[in-house]
């Protein structure tokens, strides 16, 4: 009879895993050059999001770590120094460079999907705009999507419906030939990778096993815990059965436990853990009692379906929900206290008036919202009203919702 694998109480898995995601001690810490980029290193990414509500997403990522951050901090490490690079996970992100030449595996398996799906999905001609594109780029130095494809038609319909250039120069830094030197704006601006990447990163690619051993165990490192699916999605470098195959390898080899994480509503889920890992629980913080509020994409909240095992916290965006159908509202920002996910904030930067407007809190179902609570969410109010660029916080009246 098998033995019986280790379990792992919620409570014991819910600090592991903020650990991991720079959530579980004091946020302090200058925010900027090497203290920084340890900050992203721990998180492995920063997704990039246009959405401008309060703040960017990136920068309420990393203000929820570090209070004292500022943007042009990051503007430093992506277009000054180069110890990140703009590219995609799961979504496009901010990486730290040095993990650049494993993303080489990405741009050759995009090559040819991409090619294939946006044969359809975009305006024809983007492929005969690839030397044209190349050429202007080294002979005249970085572009934009305005400054190429002068004499093409442009359209209003959205990102499905880029003009030819625009999609060439897409599909180049998707497969790697540019690379973004920095962003006008919130607009990217591209240059060839050779001269964006430093040199020391654009050594020979890794083979493939390589790199999926990479993705598979600097994923696990960063999340803790996770199932091969939850590995493979973390860098979406790496498909499900090479993440899969790894893992039986390691388990094989004596470099991985299988154990059960208890999930919020009692219940346990099989997953992996390194030994290192398991061996480190007794050292692991109590996460501090100050009130945070997170980025709807903050890495601690990017799969939905773990971080309501985890924490029990149901939470989706209603961006493109018809507003009479939105439980809660456009863009509604969830509350961390502790260990717990205790509430969701709907709330608007209006710069031009000088305040952070509050719209409505729901605390979560069994979260009281007592004196001593609210008194912190509002100093994480004050705090995030002066980040967002403005000196107060109004309310709503009634914006206290029930539980």
């Amino acid at each position: 009879m098998p033995a019986a694998l280790l379990r792992m109480p919620n409570g014991l898995a819910r600090r592991l895993f903020l650990d991991r995601h720079g959530l579980a001690t004091a946020p302090r810490g200058s925010g900027k050059g090497d203290d920084l980029r340890a900050v992203i290193d721990t998180l492995g990414f920063v997704q990039v999001d246009s959405i401008n509500t309060v703040a960017r997403a990136h920068h309420m990522i990393l203000a929820a770590r570090r209070p004292a951050y500022r943007e042009k901090n990051l503007k430093s490490l992506l277009e000054r120094d180069r110890h990140v690079f703009e590219h995609w996970t799961h979504d496009a992100a901010v990486i730290p460079t040095e993990f650049f030449p494993h993303w080489q595996l990405r741009f050759r398996r995009d090559r040819e999907k991409l090619k294939g799906r946006w044969r359809d999905w975009r305006r024809s001609g983007f492929e005969e705009k690839f030397e044209e594109i190349r050429k202007q780029i080294s002979d005249h130095g970085p572009v934009t999507s305005a400054s190429v494809g002068a004499d093409e038609p442009r359209s209003s319909g959205g990102w499905w419906d880029w003009h030819p250039s625009k999609t060439a120069l897409e599909f180049l830094w998707r497969t790697g030939e540019l690379s973004v030197c920095r962003r006008d704006g919130f607009q990217k601006v591209y240059d060839l990778t050779e001269r964006v990447i430093p040199s020391a990163h654009l050594r020979p690619a890794p083979d493939v096993d390589q790199t999926v051993d990479w993705a598979a165990r600097s994923a696990l490192d960063r999340l803790g815990f996770a199932t091969p699916g939850e590995l493979a999605a973390f860098w979406d470098l790496i498909t499900p059965p090479e993440a899969r195959t790894w893992c039986q390898a390691c388990l094989e080899a004596g470099t991985l436990a299988e154990i059960e994480i208890e999930n919020a509503d009692g219940t346990y889920r099989k997953v992996f853990a390194s030994p290192e890992t398991l061996g480190t629980l007794d050292d692991l913080p109590d996460p501090p009692s100050r009130v945070r509020i997170l980025s709807p994409f903050d890495p601690a909240l990017r799969d939905r379906k773990r971080a309501e095992r985890l924490f029990g916290f149901s939470y989706r965006i209603e961006i493109f929900v018809p507003e009479p159908k939105r439980k809660y509202g456009y863009y509604v920002f969830p509350v961390l206290e502790g260990d717990r996910l205790i509430g969701r904030i709907d709330m608007k930067a209006f710069r031009s008036d000088d305040r952070l407007h509050v719209r409505a809190y729901w605390p979560e179902q069994g979260i009281r919202p007592s004196r001593g609570r609210i008194a912190k969410l509002e100093a994480e109010l004050d705090r995030t009203a002066r980040f967002s660029g403005c000196s107060g916080v109004t309310y709503e009246s009634g914006w206290l919702r029930p539980a």
